[in-house]
């Protein structure tokens, strides 16, 4: 297939990021071999997109230090970028949302090119206006570029927690946009898929990737490591590593913020207001 006719890709990975690892980076690269292995797509684009402080997540620190030190991570890569929308929202965002604002974004880079024509920017405008509409989320895609949520095998399996996500949004992120699948020790994806409706019925919109080199870095493992004053050089990238010590991070004390609180998304899902 020439490169021409091959569907672009831009993956996009939410999360805490608290802080990132360079297991968060090998994720993209993986995915984007596995992509372009198929012989189908062509990956233009790494997307990060932080949380914001409003999730509630016991031992999240502040956003603008995650972003930072996301930044720094990926300063040395050519196609792996960091996004602070999310980060900046003073509410927690469901995921499907951001996966909105990012296509959205999307569709308008690729019509302001000056080499799309006026017939392809109608239909770009269609599809953009298409996807804003929360309940049509099986309009399908025309010929540009596809947007795809990049995760680890845990996060999949958190589908399956009762209020975490919402039926809906979950059905939306994998009719809609697609999904690509890091596996992971301890979590089988496949029986996963294989044992939810939602995602059995959009299993082809799935991409599990195998990470034959087994690499259980934990971001919880190494701010452990951190509160005990023990060294995370090699898990993290070096910048990172120098960020965190400059700036006083991860502590006892900074492990225990948001520990009374609830889970944003289960205060939504569960609150009066949830269907």
């Amino acid at each position: 297939m020439e490169p021409q006719d091959l569907t672009k890709v831009v993956l996009l990975a939410c999360g805490s990021f608290n802080p990132i690892t360079n297991m968060h980076l090998r994720m993209f690269e993986l995915a984007r071999d596995y992509l372009e292995d198929t012989g189908q797509y062509i990956v233009v684009r790494g997307i990060i997109s932080a949380v914001g402080d409003g999730y509630k997540k016991k031992g999240l620190i502040e956003a603008c230090h995650r972003v930072d030190m996301a930044r720094l991570a990926t300063d040395t890569s050519d196609w792996i970028k960091v996004d602070a929308w999310e980060s900046q929202q003073p509410e927690w965002v469901e995921t499907a949302k951001v996966m909105r604002h990012h296509y959205k974004e999307l569709m308008t880079a690729e019509q302001n090119n000056d080499y799309v024509d006026t017939a392809k920017k109608r239909r770009i405008e269609a599809t953009k206006h298409a996807f804003e509409d929360p309940s049509s989320y099986h309009t399908r895609r025309d010929n540009g570029p596809q947007l795809k949520l990049l995760c680890g095998a845990d996060v999949l399996e958190s589908f399956g927690v009762p209020n975490l996500w919402k039926h809906e949004d979950i059905a939306e992120i994998v009719g809609r946009y697609g999904l690509v699948c890091i596996t992971r020790n301890g979590c089988d994806a496949h029986k996963f898929i294989h044992q939810s409706e939602v995602l059995w019925k959009h299993h082809k919109n799935i991409h599990v990737v195998r990470e034959w080199v087994t690499n259980e870095i934990s971001a919880t493992h190494v701010r452990r490591a951190l509160c005990r004053g023990q060294t995370v050089r090699y898990l993290l990238p070096d910048p990172v590593v120098s960020y965190i010590r400059e700036h006083g991070l991860y502590s006892a004390e900074s492990e225990q913020k948001n520990a009374d609180v609830v889970l944003a998304p289960l205060q939504r899902h569960t609150g009066p207001s949830s269907s």
